[in-house]
């Protein structure tokens, strides 16, 4: 196997890609609350105030709105800013600036004004917190035209791809599955990523195709192992862009298995997967075998941290769901 390979965790590659695009470009500068001499809640901006001065990574005001808000004015003038939202559920304060400026500024100047900014959104649960800590906001901005949306589930995939979406021209919510943060994997630091809005197939099957974005790859991955000691063969995608939306690999791997269940930490009303499962059912109807089924977290708000585990889907809730598949 060749390439500069390191294992370390997904915190830290997100830190060594930031870094790497700071170094790149020096019109990258970094945005948001307790992100310089802390480094962050979750540590992922650790030691980068530190090395490239506080005119480039900029601890904030309490204040999501004018973060956003600076960093469109910054964008207009020739900046790349790299925002931090600190916990999923804060990111509603800056949401009229996201959805009716940031995205939109571009096509408002005709393609004449660029809007290259990123927004880090640590997202989703297991981590036992409490409310507007633990949530999955990515289906109210993935229905704005004009905003990308990707989310890496390992610590390779987070490393190219923070440094693809700083180097793109279109603004990029990157949701970063903070129960993930601390789990390591092998990063190639000298090779390439799969490009940013690539969905890839991460395990091979025939009988049933199972997807999901972010954490929910892992509690996939997980359920497919499973199986596969059942005597179930199940194919595992890793979705990673959830706007826009690589469907060919998807389309694909359901005309093979005949079946899709598709897995979010988010609630199950108007959500992605909704999406996904009324486009594959256009697209690949008569290869299917099976209704493409949803497993989500509950239509209720985040409930208290104990119950977590009751809230968000698991391998056995997906198990559930690739069963009732294979019933058909």
């Amino acid at each position: 196997m060749s390439g500069q390979f390191e294992e370390m965790p997904l915190a830290k590659a997100l830190n060594a890609g930031l870094r790497k695009a700071m170094e790149d470009d020096k019109k990258v500068i970094l945005m948001g609350e307790d992100i310089g001499p802390l480094g962050g809640v979750f540590r992922v901006t650790e030691h980068l105030q530190r090395d490239f001065g506080k005119q480039r990574v900029m601890d904030t005001p309490l204040a999501e709105s004018g973060i956003i808000g600076t960093a469109i004015g910054l964008a207009m003038r020739g900046y790349r800013p790299v925002c931090e939202i600190q916990f999923d559920g804060f990111i509603f304060p800056g949401f009229d600036q996201i959805t009716t400026q940031l995205a939109k500024m571009t096509n408002r100047h005709e393609g004449q004004v660029r809007m290259p900014v990123v927004i880090r959104v640590p997202y989703g649960g297991h981590i036992g917190a409490v409310e507007h800590h633990q949530e999955s906001p990515e289906a109210y901005f993935a229905h704005t035209p004009g905003l990308r949306l990707v989310s890496p589930s390992t610590p390779h995939d987070a490393y190219w791809m923070i440094q693809e979406a700083v180097a793109s021209n279109d603004p990029v919510m990157f949701f970063e599955p903070k129960s993930r943060y601390w789990h390591k994997g092998p990063v190639d630091l000298s090779g390439n990523g799969a490009e940013l809005h690539a969905t890839k197939v991460v395990r091979t099957g025939d009988d049933v195709t199972v997807l999901g974005h972010g954490a929910m790859v892992n509690v996939l991955m997980q359920a497919a192992e499973i199986a596969a000691g059942e005597g179930r063969s199940v194919e595992v995608i890793d979705l990673r862009s959830l706007s826009p939306v690589d469907y060919d690999p998807i389309v694909e791997s359901v005309r093979k298995t005949g079946r899709l269940v598709i897995a979010s930490e988010a609630p199950g009303f108007v959500g992605i997967p909704s999406e996904i499962a009324a486009t594959v059912t256009e697209r690949a109807f008569y290869s299917l075998e099976a209704p493409v089924l949803r497993v989500s977290s509950f239509d209720a708000p985040f409930p208290p941290a104990k119950l977590e585990t009751t809230y968000l889907p698991d391998a056995d809730r997906v198990l559930e769901a690739v069963d009732r598949a294979l019933a058909y």
